[in-house]
């Protein structure tokens, strides 16, 4: 941005602790001592040689001209740039040294359990049973490493760094150095976990994208997803990023409703290779499922059924419980519908909630969710179930929320037991009066 002015380059350097060599980077004397100098300096010091250069340089219609970015020459304007460069010089030639080669450790992705036992009396939040597995996990596991974006306390990463301070690193608000710091420690065979909260992924899109590319195995954790945040607001809302990491091949995207569910899972993030990401949720939940119950990565569990369902309802989070409270609410009034906890977005298991379809009346499937109803676990579910003859509704967040208590927007986002009741009556009367 300071264009030529190569001093304010420099002087930014040099306030950074690097030693600084400015050069006229067309001169290849110039950049010869530059690295000479470089190389042989032992003060310990960073090095940054700043070379003033033009682009096009030695070629009149191209030198320091706007508009010849990645455009290639036409065949006369080619041989006129030959001409004005002169001839080339054959015998400029330079010794480089042949470059050592250091073979680095390959990740070693194991399943390690960790023993936790949590009270069906209580209720646990999810992001901070996530915590306490990944400082257990880290403490079997010394290739396991945590980044944090500056929310340790609201992430739970803050147990890992208590208990394994040398393998936590506190990157700040700079969510796209975060992720490229744990593109690195994939490369070194090392298994980083990432966390911040969900909605602050969106600020590092780009290196999240090349990570993937560069096939990178990183875990990521979002925390303070949807609008069940509550009194937070909007600004911290994640609605959007299961479209985010769902949008790349082959992902893997967990939402765990209850600790028991959390403490399986994540283990299985640390043993998988490849991308992963977790939603985590702000509030606390009840414990749903039994100490000893299994989780896998492609699963998902029923949590109500009887012989004779009407519908399937199919949640995730913070949802399951809004679905275990509308089954409730409607098997009061004669109305059963099963709930299934779809704990595992993608792979999304199709098979059990093809078998849903066929054992309830109606061939339909609601889903709900706490994000933006496109992109979400809604549109995963109804990929898989394209090829059946069932239908799916999906129930999610179509507007921008506010703050309140986390009733009051699960309500006003239209995801709450109560408009659970409402369109599972709708449904079922519609059917009756066909």
């Amino acid at each position: 941005m300071f264009g030529h002015d190569i001093e304010k380059y420099v002087n930014r350097f040099q306030a950074f602790g690097f030693e600084v060599i400015a050069i006229d980077g067309h001169d290849l004397s110039e950049i010869d001592k530059a690295f000479d100098t470089a190389t042989k300096n032992n003060n310990g010091k960073p090095h940054a040689i700043i070379a003033k250069t033009f682009k096009g340089k030695g070629v009149s219609f191209l030198e320091n001209k706007d508009g010849w970015h990645g455009k290639p020459l036409k065949k006369d304007e080619l041989q006129k740039a030959l001409e004005e460069l002169g001839d080339v010089d054959d015998n400029l030639k330079f010794s480089l040294k042949k470059p050592g080669q250091t073979k680095l450790p390959v990740n070693t992705f194991k399943e390690i359990d960790v023993e936790l036992s949590f009270d069906k009396n209580k209720e646990y939040a999810t992001r901070e049973v996530f915590g306490d597995v990944l400082a257990k996990l880290g403490e079997k596991n010394q290739e396991i490493y945590a980044l944090d974006g500056d929310v340790k306390n609201s992430t739970f990463t803050q147990t890992f760094q208590k208990a394994i301070p040398n393998r936590f690193g506190e990157c700040y608000i700079a969510e796209q150095n975060m992720v490229s710091v744990a593109a690195g420690l994939s490369r070194l065979g090392k298994i980083p976990f990432v966390a911040t909260f969900a909605a602050f992924f969106t600020r590092a899109a780009d290196q999240i994208r090349m990570a993937k590319v560069s096939e990178a195995s990183i875990k990521f954790v979002g925390s303070h997803v949807g609008v069940s945040i509550g009194e937070d607001g909007p600004s911290q809302m994640g609605l959007e990023d299961i479209a985010l990491f769902g949008a790349m091949p082959d992902p893997v995207i967990l939402q765990p409703c209850d600790a028991v569910s959390t403490s399986k899972l994540v283990p299985h993030m640390a043993a998988h290779k490849g991308f992963s990401y977790m939603r985590t949720l702000r509030s606390k939940t009840p414990v749903v499922y039994n100490n000893a119950d299994e989780f896998e990565i492609g699963g998902s569990r029923i949590l109500r059924q009887s012989a004779n369902d009407q519908l399937t309802v199919a949640a995730t989070g913070i949802t399951v419980f809004e679905a275990l409270k509308a089954a409730d609410e409607l098997k009061k009034e004669g109305i059963n519908i099963r709930v299934v906890d779809c704990y595992s977005i993608s792979p999304f298991d199709k098979d059990t909630l093809g078998k849903c379809l066929q054992d309830t009346k109606r061939k339909i499937v609601v889903t709900v969710e706490d994000h933006y109803v496109h992109g979400g676990m809604g549109d995963f579910a109804a990929s898989a179930l394209a090829e059946s003859n069932g239908r799916v509704i999906k129930m999610a967040v179509t507007k921008i929320s506010q703050s309140g208590t986390k009733d009051e927007l699960l309500d006003d986002a239209g995801i709450s037991a109560g408009h659970i009741v409402n369109l599972v009556k709708q449904m079922v009367g519609e059917a009756v009066e066909v």
